[in-house]
């Protein structure tokens, strides 16, 4: 198993929608950075968690756990002439952008805020904390643990 932390922005999609969303959870659409997509398609496997992480708010922060429950399908948006993140260059045959299935695992007691993350040494690594652009990123076990730790307190 692996850990990892998915970003979004809570006016959009937060961790209380993917709380409430049924049981089989939510697609996580829309992510169109290369990076982002080949961890997406490569990386990620059912059964591992990531953190749920809310960007580009008032007070950025990890807020849930979630569970990846599907890989390796097609984001729906790219097919969507509707949709902001349509991509005419792709289709069902031939998709440029692959997605996974998340199904919230359980909020986390309080949000660990961006600003508390960068206070720690032990974090110092983190993707987040020196590539925070990265829309989905890989987290080590022990800054997985770390950060648990810091829930309580």
């Amino acid at each position: 198993m692996k850990y990892w932390l998915l970003k979004s922005e809570p006016d959009t999609y937060s961790f209380s929608d993917l709380a409430s969303a049924s049981s089989s959870g939510t697609i996580w659409d829309g992510v169109r950075n290369y990076q982002a997509r080949n961890i997406l398609r490569d990386e990620i496997k059912v059964g591992d968690y990531a953190f749920f992480y809310h960007s580009s708010c008032k007070e950025p922060g990890i807020a849930g756990i979630c569970m990846v429950t599907e890989t390796g399908l097609t984001d729906p948006s790219s097919l969507d002439p509707a949709s902001n993140y349509y991509d005419p260059k792709s289709s069902p045959d031939n998709p440029r952008w692959i997605t996974i299935n998340v199904v919230a695992d359980r909020a986390l007691k309080r949000v660990i805020t961006l600003k508390e993350l960068r206070q720690h040494e032990a974090l110092s690594e983190m993707v987040l904390l020196n590539r925070g652009r990265l829309s989905v990123q890989p987290v080590s076990e022990n800054e997985w643990d770390y950060i648990l730790g810091l829930e309580s307190s």
